[in-house]
């Protein structure tokens, strides 16, 4: 492929590091970093990182390449129909002005806009683009990737799994190190649910890092009651969204879901074996140089030096004071995986550097546990906490000595609130960056040069769509499988439900899940074949991958719908989907309205919607600790969730389910034909919500 940003066959893998400012880049410059990857001030998925401007990155790019290094730039976030343009003019002014290695890229639109746009090299898929299964690779070569980012939650046999599956023209990247999200990526809502700054867009406000109490006990259950009595009477329930919840029935607060950091560390040298995987990426463009510094020279000495115990040792020392959060191998090692949480323990990034003592008198002070330097940066407890705060050491503290500290009178800790050191300029890395600053001050920066021309995007269909609803059920229905009208019956395929009768299975709308493991595929694939030799031929895929599933299927070619866990936002993307094969999309539900309804007016394929029914606000492959299943629990804004396992992974529900259905007259003028109503039960001591299910319709997607 064309301008394959990636190292020569034979030689080790690069060494990724994060930047979100001028210093850390110059940082992973110093440390040794073989590439660099950063964000712009629009588009990023790290919209919270300062991040850069196209004239300073020009100069920026022209030091790394003086010194070999690369640099890719990640547009990783969704695309809302509005902002197609103004995508594909940033592209390209970044295209001609900055020429970078790589495009970090999420939204399958971008993999069009940016060769429409005149960038040639490498384009790379995000782990928020759900390629998380050996044989969608393939997928991902045809639409023209050159890289595939991993999902973190794979295990060193799956990343093989997948290196083995990669197909000539395609590399693989790898998170070794850094932040974890409790949630699969790209498989996030949970932000965005609760009030429209979405995760997908770079904006997230990390709720899995609050605290949440659970219910204690639930009330006896009608065990006469039959199981479709009880079902009816639990959507009846969410239907109505009345009564208030008793919060004295929930326990302890705890952080359930606030993950601890990745961290390979010396496992890392197992990646070596893998010769697809040729970046091993480094997570953190919101820390600071510190941080960038001491990850990427301990992972350089892991790569280089692995068989030295010296060198093996100096790099985990520096690990263990580049101040991210405590580590875990998460399910790095399937005989040993394990939950990446510590519910009653401290996620919080940085390191402990002394508790809160208050005074009789009301002064606040901190014992230092290590010395202090002038220009490092605390941080009061954590982010929920009312008196979180963080301030800057203005004096030299030594180790055991006492640093005064001032905070607004409402926000005065209490005893014991922990004091984390969040960042550390010593002198001596100060010194190497201003070496390295000298150097780029020699550089000139590139002008910005407007850009014109606007993307070519899809002839959209006329509006003579047929409706047809359909209502995707948890679980196998009792009784007989019928089709009321244009109504029709869906159902995720399982084993269970793949055993239906013949007659029933072609009347049925097949739903893949959201996620297909490596471990998985191979009996999906099987089930899905059983399927369609029963008869099947409606499929709703519900990533851009799983299209391989019906690769030289016997018979007449099924009909592939792309689900909502798609993310579809925008019409290029759709483009992007008509290429795979499918002939429809359900349209992401986080949009607002304004979005929606533009949509269907440029959409090259018929468009489906959400209209009804409990949608995830996050789904995760890490398990449960304290968590119990299909049992409410509660966030500090008094917000109700519940936790339901299929299969390997655990699906998140907020307590009100999406209901726009009132809305479907003006989607249908719109242009939308497709609509689905999750019937998803939810548990039977849910209590009743007084909030209404509209996502971000009525509202904003940030």
């Amino acid at each position: 492929m064309t301008g394959q940003a990636v190292p020569p066959a034979g030689t080790p893998p690069e060494i990724l590091a994060p930047a979100g400012d001028t210093d850390c880049f110059l940082a992973a410059l110093a440390a040794g970093a073989d590439a660099v990857y950063l964000g712009l001030k629009h588009f990023s998925a790290r919209m919270q990182a300062t991040n850069f401007g196209l004239t300073e990155l020009s100069r920026l790019a022209d030091l790394a390449h003086a010194h070999g290094r690369r640099v890719y730039v990640a547009l990783n976030t969704l695309i809302k129909p509005g902002e197609l343009g103004a995508a594909y003019r940033l592209t390209a002014r970044l295209a001609r002005q900055v020429n970078p290695d790589g495009l970090i890229v999420q939204d399958l639109a971008m993999l069009d806009l940016a060769r429409q746009a005149g960038f040639e090299k490498g384009l790379f898929l995000s782990t928020l683009a759900g390629f998380t299964q050996p044989r969608a690779l393939g997928a991902a070569l045809n639409l023209g990737a050159a890289r595939v980012i991993l999902p973190r939650e794979l295990s060193i046999d799956e990343i093989r799994d997948m290196d083995a599956a990669c197909p000539d023209g395609l590399k693989l990247e790898c998170f070794v190190h850094g932040a974890l999200c409790y949630c699969v990526s790209g498989r996030c809502w949970w932000s965005s649910y609760m009030g429209g700054k979405s995760g997908l867009r770079g904006r997230c406000v990390q709720p899995c890092r609050r605290v949440y109490r659970q219910m204690l006990r639930a009330p006896r259950r009608n065990t006469e009651e039959s199981p479709e009595r009880r079902n009816n009477a639990r959507r009846d329930k969410a239907r109505r969204g009345r009564t208030k919840h008793d919060q004295a029935h929930y326990g302890k607060a705890s952080r359930f879901f606030s993950c601890l950091d990745l961290s390979l560390d010396v496992l890392v040298k197992t990646l070596l074996s893998a010769s697809r995987v040729t970046s091993w990426k480094i997570e953190g463009r919101r820390k600071g140089p510190h941080y960038v510094y001491h990850v990427v020279a301990a992972y350089r000495m892991l790569r280089d030096e692995h068989r030295d115990p010296k060198a093996r040792k100096m790099a985990l020392e520096m690990l263990d004071m580049a101040l991210g959060r405590p580590t875990t191998r998460a399910r790095f090692l399937p005989a040993k995986a394990s939950v990446p949480t510590e519910p009653d323990g401290q996620t919080s990034s940085g390191l402990l550097a002394g508790k809160i003592h208050v005074e009789p008198d009301g002064r606040v002070s901190l014992k230092a546990r290590f010395e202090l330097l002038p220009r490092d940066y605390l941080r009061i407890g954590v982010e929920d906490e009312n008196w979180h705060a963080t301030l800057p050491v203005t004096r030299r503290v030594p180790k055991a000595g006492t640093l005064i500290i001032r905070t607004a009178k409402h926000k005065t800790p209490g005893n014991g609130t922990p004091v984390f050191l969040l960042d550390r300029r010593e002198p001596a890395l100060m010194a190497l960056l201003a070496r390295w600053k000298d150097e780029l001050a020699k550089l000139p920066g590139r002008p910005s040069a407007p850009v014109s021309t606007s993307p070519e995007l899809f002839r959209p269909l006329a509006m003579s769509r047929s409706l047809t609803e359909m209502r995707l059920a948890a679980a196998v229905p009792h009784g007989k499988q019928t089709r009321a009208g244009r109504v029709l019956t869906a159902l995720w395929v399982s084993p269970r439900s793949a055993g239906l009768s013949r007659t029933v299975v072609p009347r049925i709308v097949w739903w893949l899940p959201p996620v297909v493991w490596p471990e998985e595929e191979a009996a999906l694939q099987r089930l899905i074949a059983k399927l369609a030799r029963d008869g099947a031929r409606r499929f709703v895929c519900n990533a851009p991958g799983q299209t391989v599933f019906f690769e030289d299927m016997p018979g007449p070619p099924p009909e592939l719908l792309a689900g909502p866990f798609c993310n579809t936002a925008n019409a290029a993307a759709v483009g992007q989907l008509k290429k795979l094969g499918f002939s429809g999309a359900f349209v992401s539900p986080e949009l607002a309205r304004q979005d929606l309804l533009a949509l269907p007016k440029e959409s090259p394929l018929p468009l489906g919607l959400v209209l009804s029914g409990f949608w995830p606000v996050g789904i995760s492959r890490f398990g449960l600790l304290g968590i119990k299943e299909d049992m409410p629990f509660i966030s500090p804004k008094n917000e109700i969730f519940w936790a339901r396992r299929y299969g390997g992974n655990i699906w998140i529900y907020p307590g009100w389910p999406i209901d726009i259905a009132e809305q479907g007259p003006v989607l249908v003028q719109a242009g939308y034909s497709l609509f689905v109503h999750i019937d998803e039960p939810p548990p039977r001591d849910l209590p009743e919500i007084r909030r209404k299910g509209l996502f971000n319709f009525e509202g904003a997607l940030l």
